[in-house]
């Protein structure tokens, strides 16, 4: 749906949560400019204004997320240990959601500026798909090159047991931190 006139202030960004608790993927900031006829500049700062109101919204690779309180299921979540090259990425990240795991961010610790954190929120391959695309047309590196592999994954996933096969399978893929 279009809108037939340009959108203000608190009515751009009522309309903003509008339309990010109503859809169930990612929502570029382009698209949300669109949908509101106004500046990707002027989205990310709606996006930090209803950030500060204490609204859910995360921002990933594919784009913006409104994080619903769990309908259902409850989530289970671990933090795992990885070290891997940059062009084991993608693998590591498709064994993860080819078990229903979602990776929800990477983190590193860096010397200078401590823990760097960064929401991946992959579920699905064509979702790592869109990530590793994004990353190659960006050209931006991966936070892992800046610890030398070395990095920290949460994991979300509806089954305890599927969090620990993922751990098993990354340990004999040669992914995980050895102790």
């Amino acid at each position: 749906m279009t809108e037939q006139r340009k959108l203000m202030g608190e009515e751009r960004r009522s309309r903003l949560l509008q339309i990010l608790k109503g859809t169930t993927t990612a929502i570029t900031g382009s698209e949300l400019a669109a949908k509101t006829e106004v500046s990707r500049q002027a989205i990310v700062g709606d996006i930090n204004l209803l950030k500060a109101r204490n609204e859910p919204i995360i921002a990933t690779s594919q784009g913006y997320i409104y994080l619903k309180q769990a309908d259902a299921l409850p989530l289970f979540e671990k933090t795992i240990a990885c070290c891997h090259l940059p062009d084991e990425v993608e693998s590591e990240l498709n064994l993860i959601v080819d078990h229903g795991v979602t990776v929800k961010d990477v983190q590193i610790e860096h010397p200078v500026y401590g823990n760097l954190n960064a929401a991946i929120m992959v579920s699905n391959r064509k979702e790592v798909k869109q990530f590793m695309e994004r990353i190659a047309s960006t050209k931006a590196s991966f936070l892992s090159e800046l610890t030398y592999g070395i990095h920290l994954h949460t994991l979300s996933s509806t089954s305890r047991e599927a969090l620990k096969e993922v751990e098993n399978k990354l340990k004999k893929a040669g992914f995980l931190l050895d102790a």
